[in-house]
């Protein structure tokens, strides 16, 4: 599904990594649940996931759509982030 796992790690998707990459800045509440839902699914990769998608999340609570440059920049430190991810390795319990 999203997940590579092989016996020693588990690492994100190639290719949900590259819809990630591609993901246009959202316009639209349905576009940011979508990004937030993909991005939301790698969030045990990312430390201070919840804190970065916060102005994203708060977003989701207004009335309105107003994408703001705190919007901005959660929205392309998310994208940075997941696609640097590092490589989860499973312990050797030998």
């Amino acid at each position: 599904m999203g997940h590579i796992i092989s016996a020693a790690r588990v690492h994100a998707n190639p290719s949900k990594l590259r819809a990630i990459a591609d993901w246009p800045t959202p316009r639209s509440i349905t576009i940011l649940r979508g990004f937030l839902g993909l991005t939301g699914f790698y969030r045990r990769f990312i430390h201070y996931y919840t804190s970065i998608a916060t102005p994203l999340t708060d977003l989701l609570k207004q009335k309105y759509f107003h994408w703001l440059f705190a919007s901005d920049t959660a929205f392309l430190e998310l994208r940075a982030t997941l696609l640097t991810l590092p490589i989860l390795y499973l312990p050797d319990f030998s």
